[in-house]
């Protein structure tokens, strides 16, 4: 119940960060320049660090296409009677311009798995994984379609495997 609890603290977190800036950024604006607003994604992904099949939603927490932000995420799968639940949470930064980014990104995925046939988990468990994001990103300079691919490292204490990737295909506003 503490994983679950964490998770979702951590999930509307992520989502409020951006509002501690906003006043700052609002502040900053000039009249003679012209308006950038952050980037907000929202896509699918397959694999990746929610591991599975994921919703996200994914925003700079500046105004700017670029530099700091976040991403959360929720992902479902289910096969012969076996379940998992996956919540990926992280910060990542873009390098780049002109709507072609490099995505760095580090952070954690809660997973719970559920089931009693022995083709994938025999038991109920959950447990938090830490993942890292090495990405390249298409995001349009104003609003229009996004994709992502790239290699998606995951680890605990117990494993750590290097080649683990995603793809994703989604909507910048």
């Amino acid at each position: 119940m503490k994983k679950i609890t964490l998770a979702i603290t951590l999930l509307l977190s992520a989502i409020s960060i951006p509002q501690l800036f906003a006043q700052e950024s609002s502040n900053t604006s000039s009249s003679t320049a012209p308006a950038v607003s952050r980037a907000q994604n929202i896509f699918i992904e397959l694999g990746g660090q929610g591991l599975t099949f994921t919703a996200n939603y994914d925003s700079r927490f500046f105004n700017k296409r670029d530099g700091l932000g976040g991403r959360a995420g929720i992902g479902y799968f289910s096969v012969d009677g076996d379940k998992v639940t996956t919540v990926p949470l992280s910060l990542n930064y873009l390098l780049g311009k002109n709507g072609k980014y490099f995505e760095l990104g580090l952070g954690a995925t809660y997973i719970s798995t559920s089931g009693n046939s022995e083709v994938l988990f025999n038991k109920n468990e959950s447990n938090v994984i830490g993942t890292m994001s090495f990405f390249y990103r298409v995001q349009p300079e104003d609003s229009g379609f996004s994709f992502r691919i790239g290699l998606s490292p995951v680890f605990s204490r117990d494993f750590f495997l290097p080649y683990y990737g995603g793809l994703s295909l989604g909507y910048t506003f």
